[in-house]
């Protein structure tokens, strides 16, 4: 293992960041850091909002770029243009429902395009430099990689990849390349594998912000199975500040797990949700737990992610500031205080995609 060399970026190409976590790490990062150029690269599909980073359009350090990962004459031009120090890849199709249905298109999002971001970053940078800290290429993954848990134990970085999606197998490719240009090229690269995020800005696909829409407008509230999958919750305020953490200072070639430490069921999950959304709109408490509705399972559904963070705990300190309970309540009050937002995101092939991807399955 390389020891720990100090990463100070100059300018920051940031794929992806419209979408859920892109969004809030620039919220985060652009005004912390004035002296950072943050250029955003973001094709700007249907989970990619421009609202979302609306309010950074005057910053003088940051700048949208629509465009795809893997368009590699555009990328090229971005990287002779600004002179990228660092890369942040965010960038990927994500719902493994869609995956399911399209894994051609998750093949080429995420896995064909890390490599052409991968090699944009062989070619610009100075071979000579690659070892002074100058230089790195950070890969956002996920803990699906991973496969699914039994009752016990945790995934960590020496968990071996068994991807049962082809969502899953197109992210651990990406890892896979990503770490090939590491031992083939020398290219400084850092991966994080995250736990399931929530918080502000999510696309209302995903379990949580999919059950407050639905809640809100006392639909049912689709839950796959016997709702006794576990998974392990991580506010995606602390994962930014998890990422930046690592940006900063983690190892070149190194791996870091990403935990919440807040393993619940999908339905614990669900019922606290909508426990806090009586409480925040006035409702008689459990109102709402009466939309819930079981449902058809989902191909290749994994029971079980857990994360064991211990690494990066051990070696910078961080652990995620917000329990559950703060978490899920914060996110309740968001999405309630940005009405806007929501009515912008749902539209009527949104409202399709929900009728026929989970209310069907309730026949």
């Amino acid at each position: 293992m390389q020891p720990p060399r100090r990463h100070d970026p100059r300018s920051v190409l940031v794929t992806g960041g419209a979408g859920f976590i892109g969004t809030n790490f620039l919220l985060r990062m652009v005004p912390r850091h004035p002296d950072v150029t943050f250029v955003n690269l973001d094709l700007l599909t249907y989970a990619g909002n421009p609202m979302n980073i609306a309010s950074l359009e005057e910053a003088g350090n940051y700048e949208l770029v629509q465009g795809d990962v893997t368009d590699s004459r555009l990328i090229r031009t971005l990287f002779e243009k600004h002179s990228f120090t660092t890369v942040v890849h965010f960038a990927a199709e994500t719902h493994v429902d869609r995956s399911v249905l399209a894994p051609l298109y998750f093949a080429r999002t995420n896995t064909l395009g890390t490599v052409t971001l991968l090699e944009a970053a062989r070619e610009a940078w100075n071979e000579a430099d690659l070892d002074s800290g100058r230089f790195r290429f950070y890969n956002v993954s996920t803990d699906e990689v991973y496969g699914s848990l039994g009752d016990d134990g945790a995934f960590s970085e020496e968990t071996p990849y068994d991807p049962r999606s082809p969502y899953s197998a197109s992210k651990a490719s990406g890892d896979h390349f990503v770490r090939a240009y590491f031992h083939t090229y020398g290219l400084p690269v850092i991966i994080s594998n995250c736990s399931n995020n929530y918080g502000p800005y999510q696309f209302p696909e995903k379990l949580i912000p999919l059950v407050l829409v639905r809640a809100l407008n006392h639909q049912s509230v689709p839950i796959y199975g016997t709702g006794e999958n576990v998974r392990d919750w991580l506010y995606v305020e602390d994962h930014c500040e998890a990422i930046e953490t690592l940006l900063y200072s983690g190892a070149d070639g190194q791996t870091y797990v990403v935990g919440g430490g807040a393993e619940y069921t999908n339905l614990d999950i669900v019922r606290m949700l909508l426990d806090l959304l009586d409480g925040a709109l006035g409702r008689v408490g459990g109102t709402s737990r009466e939309l819930i509705t079981f449902v058809k399972d989902r191909p290749g559904h994994d029971f079980r992610y857990a994360m064991d963070f211990s690494k990066i705990r051990n070696e910078f300190g961080w652990a995620p500031r917000h329990d559950l309970e703060a978490g899920l309540r914060a996110t309740v009050q968001w999405y309630l205080d940005h009405p806007s937002w929501l009515d912008a995101v749902l539209d009527d092939s949104y409202r399709d995609y929900v009728d026929r991807q989970y209310v069907r399955r309730t026949s």
